[in-house]
């Protein structure tokens, strides 16, 4: 009959378990994530409650003890920051930092550019509601001028129409005007 074996797996990125208070068995400790040599185990350590993981004895009141280290030399946050750095790659980072920069950057420069167009935008509609009001100024002059003309034109036609009404006659079968 053919055994399995189960072998454990680590995932992508390094998982250490919190230390619980309550005793647990070996198998819930991933004590090979650590370089260094294995310490030795007794079954009273596993059965009284408390563990020893990594050079660091948990108990089961939850508190633990560095200094039954058993790896001389070692530094875990050393071990564990090479891991990471081996575990992470910052390039997509990096270039998604890049990227984000670079966006950055443009919409800056499209938002002073639109805030340079928006401010030529207002000098210039002052410069035609400007011209606009001179030139309603000047259309009412030129109305107020043709109209007094208007008037005095008149005023003279009928002066010449009762001082020479003869001349005026013939003059007005000669060349014919519109009335305004």
């Amino acid at each position: 009959m053919a055994t399995q074996r189960h072998y454990y797996q680590p995932a992508a990125y390094p998982y250490y378990p919190a230390p619980s208070k309550a005793p647990a068995s070996a198998a819930l400790y991933p004590i090979s994530r650590v370089a260094g040599s294995l310490p030795d185990y007794s079954d009273a350590s596993t059965t009284a409650g408390s563990r020893s993981s990594g050079g660091l004895t948990f108990s089961s009141a939850g508190d633990y003890d560095s200094s039954s280290a058993s790896y001389s030399g070692v530094d875990v946050v050393d071990v564990l920051n090479n891991r990471m750095q081996e575990a992470f790659d910052p390039t997509s980072l990096d270039k998604g930092l890049a990227r984000q920069a670079q966006t950055s950057g443009q919409l800056n420069a499209k938002q002073q550019e639109l805030l340079e167009l928006q401010a030529l935008a207002q000098r210039r509609l002052k410069g035609v509601r400007a011209n606009f009001q001179e030139g309603l100024r000047t259309a009412r002059e030129t109305k107020r001028d043709l109209e007094w003309t208007q008037k005095r034109v008149s005023v003279l036609k009928n002066k010449a129409e009762k001082a020479y009404p003869e001349e005026y006659r013939r003059s007005a079968k000669k060349y014919v005007y519109d009335d305004y």
